[in-house]
């Protein structure tokens, strides 16, 4: 049987136009559709007819059923006759079928986004202390991301883990020197916890992830704190430098001079540096043309390890960002122990909904800090400008003449208890100036008494180490490297000596006048001999234009156009 309308039927006249009145028989075989075998037979032929009205609404919007003609199946093993699918359970089917290919599509589509992605996600399902970032923890009470459990529990019912302060963290925003990471570029002197070179695993899926870096530079530490391979961690992601603590160079300094020093010094290194920003944290220099270039070139996230100079940026941003300033309720901790921030710590600071992250720091095994007790590490940290203590000095106006009767040939000079230069041959006029913190002392001794004056006075007028307990346990000064310099120019410094981790040592005249420079024969090698602990590195650079002599003589480069055009730009 076909199925057909009644529209002659007197029900379906008195129904209103919004009902559809269909007639057909109750076979499963009785569908509109024209059937491949003519020669079925029927059983029942007299069988009545049963009236199904259905509902509709003239002004529904829905999507009419797809009109793909439904083929009967021929196969004898699918059914014919009574046992053959039914006109609902072929829809069913055909349904099932499009909604199998689309979700098949769908998880097609969604490998395929992954697979071009390559990209490592924080995990979010793990609390973390919001000041260091290290996963909360009930167990271990010294260790990172400790928390009582009364609190823990309290906090999580009320959905507010985001808003613990581990135990670690309250201590370190009250003076103590509390560190956690050892290893190969730990610190001794503390319980550790976590390896160097955990941290470093930590960072090394930024490689992978379409990010900003934003690296930060010591600018007292300069070459000590710019990571050698650090294309290993950024890849080929856009990074903005940011070179702190410009603050504390030396009273007159020409910052024009250091920017272009800086770039210089940058470009060498050939990574895809956008641009170049002197900052202070404490004083916010610099720091809302580092926000302004984070907001205009960010792309998702902004990867930053500096967690002084986090909340110097969101307290600039803050003005004129509301979640910044929400931000800073909950900002990262800052200490002067290394290895403070042990984990990712997300930060929602951008109205777009791009998001800040405070990563650990890298730990670098060659500087100064990864030696001294943890105790001695404030003594590393200059908090005030920083002012040259030279040798041979001119304090007391000594003639020309008087100058190079002193000489420093044949003498040790001794910087704390973590450096020694021995003076091998230099020329007459020739004075160290060295830049560091105001804690560690010059002390200067003929090299013949050197090895005695330095075991006997370690730990008492040479420190760090300080004390005796701890002059004990020191390994001494195993890094030994023979320097030969040459004064290429008489009106600017040979060159600086960087020691990672402290400071620098500039090698330079101790006057310009010209009755004694001319004297001067400066084709001639200067021979030092530099002592370091191991494994800390020691740095030999062009020198760095500080204090008022440094703006009369550094000189910029002349750049071709293709070179001004690849250069990276600088900002204070």
């Amino acid at each position: 049987m076909i199925p057909k309308l009644c529209p002659n039927s007197p029900k379906s006249k008195m129904a209103p136009k919004s009902l559809i009145s269909l007639s057909f028989s109750s076979s499963p075989l009785s569908l509109p559709y024209k059937l491949k075998n003519p020669n079925l037979s029927f059983k029942n032929p007299s069988q009545k007819f049963t009236r199904i009205i259905c509902r509709t609404d003239p002004h529904s919007k829905q999507q009419p059923i797809s009109e793909t003609p439904l083929s009967i199946p021929t196969n004898p093993s699918d059914g014919i006759g009574a046992a053959a699918k039914t006109r609902g359970e072929l829809f069913l089917e055909h349904q099932q079928s499009v909604n199998l290919a689309s979700i098949e599509l769908g998880v097609k589509k969604k490998k395929r986004k992954k697979k071009s992605d390559a990209v490592a996600k924080l995990s979010s399902a793990i609390a973390c202390c919001y000041g260091c970032g290290a996963p909360l923890q009930t167990v271990e009470v010294d260790a990172p991301g400790y928390v009582d459990s009364e609190t823990y529990e309290l906090k999580k019912r009320h959905h507010q883990l985001r808003t613990i302060l581990c135990g670690r963290c309250k201590l370190l925003s009250h003076g103590h020197m509390i560190t956690a990471v050892g290893g190969n570029g730990g610190y001794p002197g503390g319980k550790q916890f976590i390896s160097a070179e955990e941290l470093r695993e930590k960072l090394s899926h930024l490689r992978h992830e379409k990010v900003l870096i934003v690296k930060l530079v010591d600018i007292v530490d300069f070459n000590g704190s710019f990571l050698a391979r650090i294309r290993d961690l950024a890849g080929a992601n856009p990074i903005i430098l940011v070179v702190t603590k410009v603050d504390l160079l030396p009273k007159g300094t020409d910052l024009n001079c250091v920017g272009d020093w800086v770039v210089e010094s940058t470009t060498k290194k050939k990574l895809n540096v956008l641009s170049v920003h002197l900052s202070s944290s404490k004083s916010l220099v610099g720091i809302a043309g580092v926000a302004s270039a984070i907001q205009k070139e960010k792309k998702g996230s902004a990867n930053v390890g500096k967690s002084a100079f986090i909340n110097a940026m969101l307290q600039m941003m803050a003005q004129k960002d509301s979640l910044a300033a929400a931000a800073q309720k909950y900002k990262p901790m800052q200490s002067a122990v290394p290895g403070t921030t042990l984990g990712p710590i997300q930060i929602d600071a951008f109205q777009g909904g791009g998001k800040l992250f405070d990563t650990p720091g890298v730990h670098l095994h060659h500087r100064q800090a990864a030696v001294v007790h943890s105790e001695d590490l404030p003594s590393l940290a200059p908090q005030s400008r920083l002012r040259a203590q030279s040798f041979p000095t001119t304090s007391d106006k000594r003639t020309p003449s008087e100058v190079e009767s002193i000489g420093l040939n044949g003498l040790s000079i001794f910087w704390g208890g973590l450096v020694r230069i021995d003076v091998i041959k230099v020329l007459p006029q020739t004075r160290l100036a060295f830049y560091g913190p105001k804690a560690l002392q010059i002390y200067t001794v003929p090299t013949l008494d050197a090895e005695d004056f330095y075991h006997k006075e370690l730990g008492v007028l040479l420190t760090p180490p300080t004390g005796k307990q701890r002059a004990e346990e020191w390994l001494g000064l195993k890094t030994v490297r023979q320097l030969q310099l040459k004064f290429e120019d008489q009106k600017s410094p040979a060159c600086d000596i960087a020691i990672s981790g402290l400071g620098w040592i500039a090698v330079d005249l101790i006057s310009k006048q010209p009755e004694i420079s001319d004297s001067i024969k400066t084709s001639e090698e200067l021979h030092l001999t530099v002592h370091v602990p191991k494994p800390v590195e020691i740095f030999v650079r062009p020198p760095m234009p500080v204090g008022k002599g440094g703006g009369e003589w550094y000189e910029f480069r002349e750049l071709t156009e293709k070179e001004e055009e690849l250069r990276p730009k600088w900002y204070i």
